[in-house]
């Protein structure tokens, strides 16, 4: 009974994670045969989840929208509280953004409506202070996700760095929480690459879609640096080129900011990092470790001296 318990909370996990699975998909995922996750299924309807099922090659399983809150489970001021307090941690892009996000996707997807107004009357009543840390609305947040589960095209109405606006459709892939902000990695159609977005910059055309089949997505280690570069190019306003004699994972482990990282040898990359300012830049640096040799770039070669200059001024004071 434990066991059939457990796996029905997964197979309801894996019903609110994506819009559509397969018999054979969850089977697999399940590590059972596709009749038990018909009776599984049948098992979830009893505990009031509407869980639709369309039959033939192109058919399976979908959780119904505007389920109502199944017994025992959450009484409704929870539900509301949980939701609330979700928002908050969503919108802040910081700790557990990401998983603030999935989490209120699926718990709006269940909410009942008469607690679904009284999470937009807090909405509505709610002020955010200048200066508070609010990087983006969570309903834009939550809209977005739900278009990366349900591989559905975004149009929406983009600002740069510089301010120069333009209109995008894009296919949706990752919502990412970096810097303290949000980040949206999309296939933008039109240019036909890859392309990182602020969401904070993003002025979304509703309804989404349609929908569109999802492209081969590239590794995490790609889109971590894809991301990571777009976000130095958006923030910073100082860049340097620097070649490290180490390993580029040596050089991945010791400096805390986004980089793009080149390897030319086993003991030997180059590095493009970026700062606010090339005093901090001589900082980070310095705790790579490894001898280096900066390219073109002489304002971190004046701050590096600077450094330089005091610590020795400092060692020799206590000498």
């Amino acid at each position: 009974m434990l066991e059939t318990s457990a796996r029905l909370l997964r197979l309801l996990s894996l019903l609110q994670v994506r819009r559509d699975w397969s018999g054979a998909e969850l089977a697999s995922r399940l590590d059972v045969t596709t009749r038990t996750v018909r009776n599984d299924v049948d098992r979830l309807r009893r505990l009031g989840y509407p869980v639709d099922a369309a039959p033939g090659v192109a058919g399976g399983y979908r959780l119904g929208e505007s389920a109502t809150m199944p017994p025992m489970l959450l009484e409704d001021d929870e539900a509301v509280a949980i939701a609330i307090a979700l928002r908050s941690a969503a919108a802040s892009a910081q700790g557990v953004g990401e998983a603030s996000v999935r989490a209120l996707l699926k718990l709006q997807r269940i909410l009942p409506s008469r607690l679904r107004e009284r999470l937009e009357s807090f909405r509505v009543a709610t002020l955010a202070l200048p200066g508070s840390g609010t990087d983006a609305d969570p309903d834009v947040l939550v809209t977005i996700a739900a278009a990366v589960r349900n591989a559905e095209r975004l149009r929406f109405d983009y600002a740069s760095h510089s301010g120069s606006p333009s209109r995008r459709d894009v296919e949706p892939y990752r919502l990412i929480a970096g810097s303290g902000r949000w980040y949206l990695f999309a296939w933008d159609t039109e240019r036909g690459a890859w392309r990182t977005f602020r969401v904070d910059r993003a002025r979304l055309h509703l309804p989404v879609g349609p929908r569109f089949t999802p492209k081969p997505l590239p590794s995490d280690d790609v889109i971590a640096e894809h991301v990571a570069r777009g976000i130095g190019r958006a923030t910073w306003r100082f860049r340097a080129r620097v070649v490290v004699h180490a390993p580029a994972d040596h050089v991945r482990q010791r400096i805390p900011v986004p980089l793009t990282v080149t390897e030319h040898a086993r003991d030997r990359c180059e590095i493009m990092v970026g700062s606010d300012d090339p005093r901090t830049l001589a900082l980070y640096l310095g705790m790579l470790d490894a001898e280096f040799d900066v390219i073109d770039a002489p304002e971190l070669v004046i701050a590096l001296r600077d450094l330089a200059a005091r610590f020795e001024r400092a060692a020799g004071a206590d000498a």
